[in-house]
């Protein structure tokens, strides 16, 4: 388990968007994993972004506990790119995640799981991403 600190306006976007119930997970979106969208290893460890599901991933066990009680997982994969202090902000219309030691990413965008699997199966390049 780990920690995660969710900025007001990060969880509020969040809320307004009807994610509070739902299953949230953040991915390093390098290309490698199942709900990647895009990436290589050019952008390993630079890129992330939440997936959206109706119910959790048993790939993505690691709970990020966080005030707002957000269903909020990862994998130890991703883990492996963060250090301690791991903060997610919503501000300027972009979402952010930055740790101690660096920013990671200012422009994390949002998916629905579901709809980037299925695209995956059609064979279909998958946009998605939204904020």
């Amino acid at each position: 388990m780990a920690t995660i600190q969710l900025s007001d306006s990060f969880v509020s976007r969040m809320r307004q968007n009807g994610y509070a119930d739902k299953t949230i997970l953040l991915i390093a979106d390098d290309g490698g994993g199942r709900y990647s969208l895009q990436g290589g290893a050019c952008s390993i460890g630079t890129k992330f972004s939440l997936i959206i599901l109706d119910q959790p991933d048993p790939d993505y066990d690691v709970t990020l506990e966080n005030a707002a009680g957000l269903h909020l997982y990862t994998s130890d994969y991703e883990m492996l790119f963060f250090n301690p202090g791991l903060k997610m902000d919503f501000e300027g219309g972009a979402i952010s995640i930055s740790d101690n030691a660096h920013a990671l990413d200012s422009s994390v965008g949002t998916a629905n799981g579901a709809d980037v699997l299925a695209a995956f199966k059609q064979g279909v390049m998958v946009d998605g991403k939204t904020c």
